[in-house]
């Protein structure tokens, strides 16, 4: 019974998603002019600079990933 009130659910569409267009606090809290002089650092995010043990994780998440896909693709 719970599958069949799903399915009607999903039918008479009453879970409609989320709203075609996304609003962006930042953009909606400052104006143009200090969105652009942002400056982003990917090696000093929020004060935090990544450490070596960081960076290592990061390389063998690469690593891993790209055994797997060769993996899937020759095996």
């Amino acid at each position: 019974t719970d599958y069949n009130q799903l399915g009607f659910n999903l039918r008479s569409n009453i879970f409609q998603g989320g709203p075609l267009e996304s609003r962006s606090l930042m953009k909606d809290s400052y104006t143009l002019d200090v969105i652009q002089k942002a400056i982003r650092d990917p090696k000093n995010c929020h004060g935090r600079r990544t450490d070596e043990l960081g960076k290592w994780h990061h390389k063998n998440a690469l690593l891993l990933n790209l055994q797997k896909a060769l993996e899937d693709n020759y095996g």
